[in-house]
């Protein structure tokens, strides 16, 4: 099971307490999923993306763009490749031994 969340769940957010809350909550019910589930070899992981680049994000200001991007230690935001990449990986036998994680894709901005 892979779950999407938000780095925003693990860190919070000022003016959004209830999509923080949300993507929390996301958190918890995998994590006690993980333990409920791992005895039949389910494993239930979270991926959490921060800043993604999307059709959503394409209408905002470039300096706002470019300013969350600065912030940012690789200096960069996401691609949905990213994204993808780690779902690929937690769906494959090379996550046998993952299970009740959250696996942030957010080029460091936690």
């Amino acid at each position: 099971i892979i779950n999407m969340s938000s780095v925003v769940g693990v860190t919070g957010n000022a003016g959004q307490a209830n999509y923080a809350a949300s993507k929390a909550g996301i958190i918890g019910f995998s994590k006690s999923l993980a333990k409920e589930l791992g005895s039949r070899n389910i494993r239930t992981n979270v991926v959490a993306p921060g800043f993604i680049r999307t059709e959503m994000t394409e209408v905002l200001d470039p300096k706002v763009v470019k300013g969350w991007e600065d912030g940012i230690p690789l200096k960069r935001a996401g691609e949905t490749e990213d994204v993808a990449n780690v779902c690929v990986f937690l769906a494959s036998d090379m996550s046998a031994y993952v299970t009740g994680q959250v696996l942030s894709v957010c080029g460091g901005m936690l």
